[in-house]
């Protein structure tokens, strides 16, 4: 029985060095060929399409290795005067709503926390803070005709100070733990300074003060009382429960209208209070200053006091002038990001 031998592969007769067909003579091999002659096939990514829902553009803050995010001139301006305008006609909303009260405790809302809380929560609390104290001084206090002259800074600082910690202490939009702390934090930050300096007034203004019988007590009893109130009424009512809700919702939407990167958990906020010492020191040396302009009142030196009171001479449709006022600001103040927006992506095209 004969084993058949399989034939052997024909060789290759031509000469080595002679080029393959449509190839230059050079020692390196053919493309989609590797070196040892071995055909190798090069695949080309496709190109990959956007989703339907990504926003595209350049936005403020880019992400290499550390994220930041860096604020222009226009977009600080544009988170002053929007937290100015909106914490003034939250204001003005509630100069028309009536004071309930009950005997000497005043059952009412000091402010809409929600407000400045949103607005430093998705974009800088430094900004917010500072905008939001002077669109009450502004909008409700100057334009009303019930302005304190120097005595406004004592409240100015307060909330200055109240909601830059509480807006610093949102790291992540998303979180209603964080929320509903920054909401009950801006609110005791705001009025125990307010109590310090009430007491302060009493107890220097009232001669051997130890000597009228209970009134320590009951000044300290009443100033609880309205804090607990204050907590309830604008901390959690006007404050923690609409913002545990708005704030989730806006955030990843509202900032590319401002040309921002929304804030991602972890990383450096915009403008947010220092967890260090100096912080502190200078929160402190804040407090001390505003309790030293409320004193100006105590003594009767109301430098810049301006109380003609409008509201008594012309009725209560003029609130209607803080409103147009807040308006024009906020709409001048819209056209003027927008143009300078415009001329930066201009620029980054060019």
């Amino acid at each position: 029985m004969s084993t058949q031998i399989p034939p052997r592969p024909a060789e290759d007769k031509r000469p080595a060095g002679t080029a393959q067909s449509g190839t230059a003579q050079s020692g390196t091999a053919p493309s989609g060929t590797t070196p040892s002659g071995t055909a190798s096939v090069t695949s080309v990514p496709a190109p990959v399409e956007p989703a339907a829902d990504q926003r595209r553009g350049t936005l403020r803050g880019s992400v290499d290795g550390l994220r930041s995010v860096e604020l222009s001139t226009s977009q600080k301006l544009m988170i002053f005067v929007l937290s100015m305008s909106l914490f003034g006609l939250s204001n003005i909303i509630l100069e028309i709503i009536p004071d309930p009260s009950i005997g000497p405790v005043d059952i009412s809302v000091s402010y809409m926390v929600f407000v400045p809380l949103t607005i430093a929560a998705l974009f800088s609390p430094f900004w917010a803070a500072l905008g939001a104290p002077l669109g009450e001084i502004v909008f409700t206090d100057l334009l009303m005709g019930d302005f304190s002259g120097l005595a406004e800074v004592e409240g100015y600082l307060q909330m200055f100070l109240a909601v830059y910690i509480a807006g610093s202490l949102i790291r992540n939009p998303r979180s209603r733990t964080q929320i509903f702390l920054g909401a009950i934090v801006l609110v005791l930050v705001d009025k125990i300074l307010s109590m310090v300096v009430d007491l302060g007034k009493v107890w220097i203004g009232v001669e051997d003060a130890e000597l009228v019988e209970g009134l320590p007590q009951s000044m300290i009893a009443l100033e609880l009382i309205g804090l607990g109130v204050d907590v309830v009424m604008s901390g959690i009512l006007l404050g923690a429960l609409p913002a545990m809700w708005l704030i989730p919702a806006l955030h990843g939407k509202i900032e590319p209208l401002m040309g921002m990167r929304p804030r991602v958990p972890g990383e450096p906020i915009p403008g947010q209070a220092r967890n260090t010492p100096l912080f502190v020191a200078f929160a402190l040396v804040l407090a001390v200053v505003s309790f030293g302009f409320a004193f100006l009142e105590a003594f009767d030196l109301s430098a810049g006091a301006f109380e003609p009171d409008f509201i008594v001479q012309f009725g209560d449709w003029f609130i209607l002038v803080s409103v147009l006022a807040i308006a024009l600001v906020l709409g001048v103040a819209i056209l003027l990001f927008r143009v300078s927006q415009s001329s930066r992506r201009t620029g980054d095209d060019a």
